[in-house]
């Protein structure tokens, strides 16, 4: 119950990280993206979200979607013992299936968050809610089936990637990761630049919004990680110091390229220098040591730094560099599980610097590829669908004014103030 929670917190922990990178007059819309996956996910996974990921799979892409369709099932059962009765509950392993679902809903919240820093400043909200409703069903909750759903944890048989091509992925390199950061690059491309882009400065508006943002993103995923081995043992313990060294490590990298390229270190890499090593850690924690954990960090921290600038080369606006970030770091940590893994680790599985040879390697590119270019090409169906019905880009002007008082006609900050007489700005 511990890890759901803090699992659910790194979304509104999202909002302040995203919303301090971008500008003021559009911070509130940006936290808001990013808040209301929490209401559209948790419908969709009662419904029927959590039984297309974990329900008995069918032809290797889906979960049964009426298995457990509106949870059913799993908070029937005797939990308290009186009368002579005997407490018997649903579990998924060892704890309660319904804390189970709960804490897999965070997983699914943060990923459809993730997608909006791709077009902050310029994407109409109706037509976000309407991707998000659409993307986690199309995108989110099959790539969870392929990735989470082990045989014989929730339902009887899961999804491919995990059971089929034995590819590691203990907390969602894949799933969550590589399938925001693909389908981020996918949706910046339909929607479009920013007016001005990159001609116009656009600097973060809150960087203390920003590193706040980064620590409790670093707090949640403790849970999302170590939870992840849904038991206090071993294995959580592994990954809870894993994530620390990664985040760590990946930090300083991030700041020592930063310092080599452009003379300065700055708190905005420090921020996403703790992303993207949190970010590479995730789908390798219980397949390293923490030695294996610091390179990882390493190059996830130097390559995300270098990868943000992709964008400026290749014409690509990805507002708050979800792809260079996470699709980047997603790739560099699911990857290197293939080169750094040690079977002294809980997974058991050595990489190819572990004299494992590339048996392990090739399984984790393709689970990369397979996550990859799904989310790409689903996600511009989708974003093309909604931009010849419904649209998707805000009025020019307010993307000019500032899309926070068009879409939800509130500002972040009163920037004119009336004291003894006068006005003040």
């Amino acid at each position: 119950m511990t890890s759901a929670a803090l699992v659910l917190v790194m979304t509104p922990a999202l909002a302040f990280f995203y919303g301090g990178m971008v500008r003021a007059k559009s911070v509130l819309n940006m936290m808001m993206m990013c808040l209301s996956a929490v209401g559209v996910v948790w419908v969709l996974w009662v419904v029927f979200g959590y039984s297309l990921a974990f329900g008995d799979d069918i032809g290797g892409v889906i979960g049964n979607p009426t298995q457990f369709a509106g949870l059913r099932g799993l908070v029937t059962g005797t939990y308290l013992a009186t009368n002579g009765a005997t407490v018997s509950i649903p579990l998924v392993g060892t704890i309660p299936a319904v804390v189970f679902v709960m804490f897999q809903a965070g997983f699914a919240m943060v990923t459809v968050a993730l997608i909006a820093g791709a077009v902050a400043d310029r994407m109409k909200y109706t037509a976000w809610l309407v991707f998000a409703a659409l993307w986690a069903t199309v995108v989110y909750f099959p790539v969870a089936h392929w990735v989470f759903a082990l045989d014989g944890l929730a339902s009887t048989h899961g999804g491919w990637i995990a059971n089929h091509l034995g590819a590691i992925d203990f907390a969602g390199g894949t799933a969550v990761e590589v399938n925001s950061g693909a389908s981020a690059l996918a949706l910046a491309i339909v929607v479009g630049k920013r007016r001005g882009w990159p001609r116009d400065p656009m600097r973060p508006h809150n960087l203390p919004a920003v590193m706040l943002g980064a620590g409790l993103l670093w707090l949640g995923w403790f849970g999302f990680n170590a939870g992840s081995a849904l038991a206090a043992d071993g294995t959580a313990a592994v990954a809870l110091v894993n994530t620390l060294g990664a985040g760590a490590v990946s930090l300083l990298s991030w700041l020592v390229v930063e310092k080599i390229r452009h003379g300065k270190p700055t708190s905005f890499g420090a921020a996403s220098g703790v992303v993207a090593g949190l970010v590479a850690i995730t789908p390798s924690c219980s397949s390293v040591t923490p030695i294996g954990a610091i390179l990882i960090g390493i190059a996830a921290g130097a390559i995300s730094s270098l990868a943000i600038e992709l964008k400026y080369r290749l014409g690509y606006d990805d507002s708050l560099d979800v792809v260079g970030v996470h699709l980047v770091a997603g790739i560099v940590g699911t990857v290197m599980i293939g080169l750094v893994a040690s079977a002294s680790a809980p997974a058991g599985v050595d990489g190819l610097l572990y004299g494992g040879g590339v048996d392990q390697l090739w399984r984790q590119i393709v689970a990369v590829l397979a996550v990859g270019l799904y989310a790409l090409v689903a996600t511009t169906v989708i974003a093309l669908v909604l931009k010849r019905t419904i649209g998707v880009r805000s009025d020019p002007q307010d993307e000019l004014d500032g899309i926070d008082d068009a879409e939800h006609a509130e500002t972040a900050y009163d920037m004119l103030m009336t004291r003894g007489g006068r006005r003040e700005l």
